[in-house]
């Protein structure tokens, strides 16, 4: 692994998997996620990872959607913007893609392989349901695999990476998904240096271990060498020890309401920017320091925000 000199900070502000039913501060409208990543950048966030979701709080892959979000976000800051395309198991690959076809983000997330993404629980700790389809969508998940098939990976690599200049955010849930990425490493579809981002806690994938995560590390670096950096996040509870535990290994940290609604035990946390100003206060103590926009482009080699497409009368 590449040790990360000054550690990049990545904030999840929305995702797909949380519901509104759980939490009054998830952001769901265009101009809430906006303001969320304002607050996150403001906070000591160098990447913004976006999912988009329709104003009742379904996931949404409509490139009008994200239209609403990019621009009004790279309008005010430098932020590095991470378009999802993983977006959620009930969206076709044509929808997955579409948000970051439209933007040529610096960077995407491409998850790494099939699996069991289970997230039915939730529906065990709701009692009052706000939405008519909140709770038939997470349910679903106990008996719908998420599809991430070599075709769709290779296609993602070459549609979005070779056509389009953006690089990625490996999502690997499971030490297999590690090998899956050498697979395409070796096949020259990847060029270092790479981001590995490491997701830990979800039903289906690797447990939050700490084991995991350390043996994750030591895979990685048998397979990768010093071609790439590392992250690390726990869905749930285990968000904040899982980033102190990347950090001090020399890692990267991915907080936000998307992994994570809490704060602290039994208390909600009430903005990205919150879990922000905390996991940054953890990595600060360790000695470390934050790096910045600019500077998380040049640690991942990223295009520039300059090459993002956006149209002249949004900037």
């Amino acid at each position: 692994m590449r040790q990360a000199e000054k550690v990049i900070i990545t904030t999840a502000v929305t995702g797909s998997v949380n519901v509104p039913s759980q939490s009054p501060f998830l952001p769901l409208a265009a101009e809430e996620v906006v303001a969320s990543a304002f607050e996150a950048a403001a906070a000591g966030s160098a990447i913004i990872h976006l999912h988009a979701r329709h104003p009742d709080g379904r996931p949404a892959w409509e490139a009008e959607i994200y239209e609403e979000i990019v621009p009004a976000i790279l309008e005010k800051t430098d932020v590095v913007i991470n378009i999802t395309t993983g977006g959620s198991s009930a969206m076709t690959m044509d929808q997955r893609l579409a948000g970051a076809l439209r933007f040529s983000p610096e960077l995407a997330s491409l998850n790494m392989g099939s699996m069991n993404f289970v997230y039915s629980g939730i529906a065990d700790k709701v009692t009052g349901w706000k939405h008519d389809w909140e709770k038939e969508y997470v349910l679903n998940t106990y008996s719908h695999p998420f599809i991430n098939s070599f075709d769709r990976i290779e296609h993602t690599l070459r549609t979005l990476g070779d056509g389009h200049g953006t690089r990625f955010e490996f999502e690997c849930y499971d030490i297999g998904h590690l090998y899956s990425l050498a697979h395409f490493v070796d096949r020259g579809l990847v060029e270092p240096p790479f981001l590995i981002q490491g997701v830990f806690g979800i039903l289906g994938g690797i447990g939050a271990d700490h084991e995991n995560l350390t043996h994750m590390v030591t895979i990685a670096d048998k397979l990768f060498g010093n071609d790439y950096y590392f992250s690390a996040f726990a869905a749930g509870r285990n968000q904040m020890q899982f980033g102190t535990h990347s950090a001090w290994l020399g890692g990267n940290v991915r907080v936000g309401l998307e992994d994570s609604l809490w704060i602290s035990k039994g208390e909600l946390a009430t903005s990205n920017a919150q879990q922000v100003r905390k996991i940054r206060a953890v990595v600060e103590d360790l000695g470390k320091q934050i790096a910045s926009p600019d500077e998380a482009r040049q640690m991942l080699n990223l295009k520039g925000v300059q090459n993002v497409t956006i149209d002249s009368m949004m900037r």
